[in-house]
């Protein structure tokens, strides 16, 4: 598909503005709303799988349902020209791994609020019913004023359509970023995308990827076997509450290999903050290893006076002396 092409009499193809294994992505004109979208458009060779255009239209309407400030809105979807298409909400800003490149990383005191904007975009879907299976950070869009929205829910999971013969090549995309299970073949779980997600944060505030390996079969085997490289080992100067093993740690819980010592669901409590965040008094971690914590160095909130007067009994009532203005 070149630029200038319109889909269905309605997209008009502006500009390509990313590609991959998969998919082009144009920055496009909504002739009939007049505004401008981004349009995903599949590979040929996707699009012509049957089974696979059946599960990408059921996964599109149900991505088209979520309506979450930290996820990229699906507009629309199609098949035109032999393809298949999405249409989505336009978001000025660049991929996370994009800007990954560009910087490094990022300070802890950038990366922490980014995550958690993953962390509740993601936890909205769980909520819904929907895993995204395909957490990176080139699915993350950051904005100039410092938001994040989270794209492509769905994609992947109607990419498990595809013949067994042609998977492999799917799956493993971006094993960097895949859970252990993934990499086992088995159906992933919100806590996969939460492993997911502890890998992006990693290399947010590392600048590398807690594994590297040749191949998907010795990666899958290093995510199962072994634990990270500590963060402090790239960056000297981080917290020491950043520590995966740290009971305090935002990391600490989300790289376990095993999915049920993982938290359930994404949710912004599943990163936790180490400056405001820690365990209770006496607290033990559960069956998983994890520790149960809670917020501090927040106030609680003060109880109002006039609520207890407004419940108390009439007859209990003591009248306030009214002392006048000198």
């Amino acid at each position: 598909m070149e630029e200038g092409a319109v889909l269905n009499n309605r997209y008009q193809l502006l500009e390509r503005i990313g590609t991959g294994g998969m998919a082009d992505v144009f920055r496009a004109r909504d002739l009939m709303l007049e505004r401008t979208v981004a349009i995903k458009i599949l590979h040929e060779h996707y699009s012509a799988e049957k089974g696979f255009q059946e599960r990408f239209k059921q996964e599109a309407r149900a991505a088209a349902n979520l309506s979450h400030p930290n996820i990229v809105t699906v507009h629309d979807f199609g098949f035109d020209h032999d393809q298949l298409y999405i249409v989505m909400e336009h978001i000025p800003g660049k991929d996370l791994k994009t800007v990954l490149r560009q910087r490094g990383r990022y300070p802890v005191d950038e990366a922490i609020p980014l995550i958690v904007q993953a962390c509740a975009g993601i936890g909205y879907a769980h909520r819904a019913g929907l895993v995204h299976c395909d957490v990176k950070p080139h699915n993350m869009i950051v904005t100039p004023d410092g938001r994040l929205k989270v794209t492509d829910f769905g994609i992947a999971r109607a990419l498990s359509t595809i013949q067994p013969d042609e998977r492999a090549d799917v799956v493993w995309g971006s094993p960097q970023y895949f859970s252990p299970e993934q990499a086992a073949g088995e159906a992933p779980s919100p806590a996969s995308d939460v492993y997911s997600l502890g890998i992006v944060l990693y290399e947010m505030i590392t600048g590398a990827l807690p594994f590297n390996a040749p191949t998907s079969q010795e990666l899958a085997r290093l995510h199962l076997e072994h634990h990270p490289i500590p963060p402090r080992e790239y960056v000297p100067d981080i917290p020491p509450a950043l520590e995966e093993n740290h009971p305090q740690s935002p990391l600490q819980g989300t790289l376990r290999p095993l999915p049920h010592c993982r938290p359930t669901r994404a949710r912004p409590s599943a990163l936790r903050h180490p400056a405001r965040d820690a365990p209770r008094p006496g607290a033990q971690p559960d069956a998983g290893g994890c520790f149960h914590l809670q917020r501090t160095g927040l106030p609680a909130p003060a109880r109002s006076r006039q609520f207890k007067t407004r419940h108390q009994p009439a007859r209990n009532r003591t009248p306030r002396s009214v002392h006048p203005r000198n």
